[in-house]
């Protein structure tokens, strides 16, 4: 009756994809940003809202993943109660 869930881990290859991806858009996004026809401090501007919200992505992400983990917590928590509640059970015992 115990189901334990398989812990699902990323493959090396999609691991490496999604670092290469991520540094692939940050370069792009600094060179486009230094190439860009216009003052320093528009450049600059521009740089400091790329990192906010790239700093704010992954904050996201974590809060995401936080949750659906807490979510899981509680859900094993209730099952071993309902486990523990099903074992102590006697249906032939008098009420």
């Amino acid at each position: 009756m115990s189901d334990t869930p398989v812990k699902q881990q990323n493959t090396a290859a999609f691991y490496g994809q999604a670092v290469a991806s991520f540094a692939v858009a940050m370069a792009a996004t600094a060179v486009g940003i230094l190439r860009l026809d216009a003052d320093a401090w528009v450049r600059g501007f521009l740089a400091i809202a790329v990192l906010y919200l790239v700093t704010s992505a992954f904050t996201l992400a974590k809060v995401i993943r936080d949750r659906q983990e807490a979510g899981r917590i509680v859900s094993r928590v209730d099952q071993a109660r309902l486990e523990k509640l099903l074992a102590e059970h006697d249906p032939f015992e008098k009420l």
